[in-house]
């Protein structure tokens, strides 16, 4: 790793989805809780995410549901959640959650249903727009360091779709120029993909349904890279793998994605896979795929990636549709030892604040409809703090951290600020 992962990124405490295309998810601070946890919560339908700005610029992604959606952005009061302005509609399509980055020039861009849009953070006006090839979703971007934008097509079953008549397509690449967002390059992926990219440098990984790929950019092509293969579906009735991490030398992905679409308001008790869940390491030296069992039973789903202290040498993994949450060591060679593991509702994407190790997770109560937000010690999982996120329904999106010790929560029907 040569250069900063966040070039092509603004300078602020969370610029992007799972703060850069490492999805490492980490950052510094934390609550202070001698001085107690307070939460401030608003009912906002859909919010995917929000990304930081400069001090006080907070910006969330938004949308509305069915084939036709439209997304926009709201610049929210970093305290209070309420709207400050809005862009005007987004034309979108398809949904599937999509994102939105504060580019290293300063300007927002989204992707959401197969339409980009480049904004003006000051008044949230389109400059530019494109929209994108096939009529599918396309889940979220990540910024190369020299600027361009990598989308893809999202290859899975949508929610009211039949899966048993679904056909996997191979996954087609896309490179935006950031000016313009014209299509200045493609590459074809033999497989369907359902996570969403990741990237270090100018290498761009892919989970795809059945093997973990790497794509090559070079300033005018993105091309695959013959020499790395990794297989990680190796057991009958294991199925697709969801957003890829890239830490202590590896990337690391949860599996058994395939049910996702059955989201009910929460995945406990909605997964259909016969076979364990697995948190998935792929050695970026050897390419070696190492499987750790989260929790042993069948019937897990995950639709959110795991993650990875890199100073503790902590990987945590979970199985939203049993509700195990479990940490294992990390040997310098790259095999694991369960640490913890604890029972809880969990399935948005964790957020880590590395020095105090603050491990930000959510715990969803199926019967009074409420979904927690919940603080764990990374090291042991004990609980550190617990508040409510004024959400009816399990969160499978996107934390975000603060710019004053504190975080902020998304749910398809609410966000909060905890503080």
């Amino acid at each position: 790793m040569t250069t900063d992962a966040r070039a092509g990124y603004w300078s602020s405490p969370w610029p992007g989805e799972d703060n850069g295309p490492t999805r490492r998810a980490t950052t510094v601070g934390g609550p202070q809780f001698d001085e107690g946890v307070t939460v401030v919560h608003r009912e906002a339908m859909a919010t995917t995410m929000v990304v930081l700005r400069e001090p006080g610029e907070v910006f969330a992604l938004r949308h509305t549901a069915g084939p036709g959606a439209i997304g926009w952005v709201e610049r929210i009061d970093a305290v209070t959640l309420e709207t400050q302005a809005r862009s005007d509609d987004l034309e979108a399509g398809p949904v599937w959650p999509g994102g939105v980055a504060v580019h290293a020039n300063g300007d927002l861009y989204t992707v959401f249903g197969n339409h980009a849009h480049r904004l003006s953070a000051a008044t949230l006006e389109v400059i530019a727009k494109t929209r994108l090839p096939r009529v599918k979703p396309y889940n979220s971007f990540v910024i190369l360091p020299d600027g361009h934008l990598v989308t893809k097509d999202f290859g899975g079953v949508l929610p009211g779709h039949d899966p048993a008549t679904h056909a996997y397509e191979p996954t087609e690449m896309l490179v935006l120029e950031p000016d313009s967002l014209a299509i200045v390059a493609r590459c074809s992926v033999p497989e369907a993909s359902i996570a969403r990219l990741s990237s270090v440098d100018d290498d761009v990984y892919l989970v795809g349904v059945e093997s973990l790929w790497r794509l090559q950019w070079d300033g005018t092509a993105l091309t695959i890279d013959e020499s790395f293969t990794a297989r990680y579906c190796t057991i009958a009735g294991q199925t697709y793998g969801w957003d890829p991490v890239i830490a202590l030398g590896a990337v690391w992905f949860l599996d058994n994605g395939f049910g996702s679409e059955r989201y009910a308001g929460t995945f406990r008790n909605q997964g259909v896979n016969l076979v364990p869940l697995h948190l998935v390491r792929v050695d970026l030296e050897t390419q070696a795929v190492s499987l750790t069992e989260i929790c042993g039973l069948p019937g897990g789903v995950v639709a959110n990636p795991p993650i990875i202290d890199e100073v503790r040498r902590i990987a945590v993994g979970y199985d939203s549709g049993n509700g195990v949450i479990a940490a294992f060591d990390v040997a310098l060679d790259g095999s694991l030892r369960l640490r913890w593991r604890r029972d809880q509702n969990h399935a948005c994407h964790p957020l880590l604040f590395g020095d105090s190790g603050d491990l930000v997770t959510a715990d969803h109560d199926p019967v009074r409809f409420a979904d927690d937000i919940v603080l764990l010690d990374v090291e042991t999982g004990d609980e550190r703090a617990r508040v409510a996120s004024g959400s009816p329904v399990q969160s499978v999106l996107f934390p975000a951290a603060g710019f004053d010790r504190d975080l902020y929560y998304c749910s398809f029907t609410a966000i909060a600020r905890v503080s």
